[in-house]
């Protein structure tokens, strides 16, 4: 028993590890993180905004181009919005997936919910460290922000 009970400690620590060490696949057009998705019925940013002017949350596609990635280990990324806007916070589901660093600049799709939303100062601080911004920079966070945030099943890199 303690010979099984052994090697099955082994296994599982093997798994454990393994699923530690995988690369996180370059952006490549066609390349999915999270659930495997289409671009069919992609809303713009714009288009986003309008339908969350008019209701509390949407449920669908969104088409924008990555502006950053977490730079801890890719657990987020920010879509651009038009002119001078803050960027949209796009979180994964069950934090069950990460994306590379070398998706900004890149087209893609995500598939989730969006909603208005207010995040509190010490989340913006949060997020400020993990895209490594000076201590300056997250200083100047000192009040609550209410803005677009996504919560995305997957990600598909179309351009």
């Amino acid at each position: 028993m303690k010979q099984l009970m052994t090697i099955f400690s082994v296994f599982v620590a093997s798994v454990t590890f393994s699923f530690a060490q995988q690369a996180i696949q370059p952006a490549k057009v066609g390349v999915t993180y999270g659930k495997k998705i289409d671009e069919k019925g992609a809303l713009s940013v714009n288009s986003l905004e309008k339908s969350l002017s008019k209701k509390d949350n949407y449920t669908g596609k969104i088409e924008g181009e990555v502006v950053q990635v977490c730079k801890k280990k890719g657990c987020f990324l920010t879509i651009k919005r038009p002119g001078d806007q803050e960027p949209i916070m796009v979180r994964f589901t069950d934090y069950a997936y990460f994306v590379p660093q070398d998706l900004v600049g890149k087209t893609v799709v995500v598939e989730g919910k969006a909603k208005m939303k207010e995040t509190t100062v010490e989340w913006q601080k949060h997020y400020a460290e993990d895209m490594g911004k000076s201590k300056e920079e997250i200083a100047k966070i000192t009040k609550a922000k209410h803005d677009i945030s996504i919560v995305a099943d997957g990600v598909l890199v179309v351009k």
